[in-house]
């Protein structure tokens, strides 16, 4: 089925190109590439895998679907991302994670901006989480409403930079490799950096996709990392806070 939706996708050039890094991803890299098959869009998509030293059949089961796989050996989500951009051939870039939902319109919806105002650089959007630990569905419709606080917090107060994801962000490609696309300082994050630095070079401004159209679903484990939902929390405060 993925290999049918993503040949649909895929006819003609390139226009956008979906950059997926992916390491050890064989319990959910499928039912990611087969939300991003099912997508509707005027515009011919290639969607692009960097397996970077996955132990597992993150590869093979990537391949056997019909979605293009390269290999990144250097280890590091950055690593992963440029070398993604550097094959990559569409107008328009597209980040995701292997363990997230996307909408039939997402593409659409991210790309739109972008496509029709060039004073646009970089474009983020709206999620919601998949609960894999303890923390219930509820409790996270509560904890969205504290992160759309945030962004706008970060937006107006900090640096809207901060906002941008690289599970739901994007920009375009020829600017991306004009800045040296995700590489950023020891304690910055890749995706928030490049669209800073896509703003500071003075290609535009960064556009937040409000649409629910648009809203995708991430599996929790970032979270969950953190040390769950209260912990977690109280890093970002401090973060936001810059303690």
């Amino acid at each position: 089925m993925i290999k049918d939706r993503y040949q649909h996708l895929s006819k003609g050039e390139p226009v956008v190109s979906i950059v997926m890094p992916a390491y050890n991803e064989e319990a959910n890299i499928l039912q990611t590439l087969l939300s991003l098959s099912n997508n509707e869009t005027q515009w011919p998509v290639e969607i692009i895998v960097v397996n970077n030293n996955s132990a597992d059949k993150t590869e093979e089961m990537v391949v056997s679907s019909g979605i293009p796989c390269i290999k990144e050996t250097k280890q590091g989500i950055t690593n992963a991302r440029n070398a993604g951009l550097a094959v990559a051939k569409g107008v328009y870039i597209l980040n995701a994670d292997a363990d997230t939902i996307y909408p039939k319109d997402w593409i659409e919806e991210m790309v739109k901006p972008l496509a029709s105002n060039d004073k646009v650089c970089s474009v983020y959007g709206r999620f919601s989480f998949i609960p894999i630990g303890n923390t219930s569905r509820f409790t996270y419709f509560f904890y969205e409403y504290f992160a759309d606080l945030m962004r706008w917090i970060n937006k107006i107060f900090r640096d809207e930079a901060m906002n941008a994801y690289g599970f739901n962000s994007g920009f375009r490609r020829e600017q991306g490799l004009t800045v040296e696309g995700f590489n950023h300082p020891p304690g910055t994050n890749e995706d928030g950096w490049l669209a800073l630095k896509l703003r500071e070079k003075g290609y535009g401004k960064l556009y937040y996709v409000t649409n629910i159209k648009a809203l995708v679903w991430t599996n929790d484990r970032r979270i969950q990392i953190d040390g769950g939902l209260f912990k977690g929390t109280i890093k970002r405060l401090k973060r936001m806070i810059g303690l």
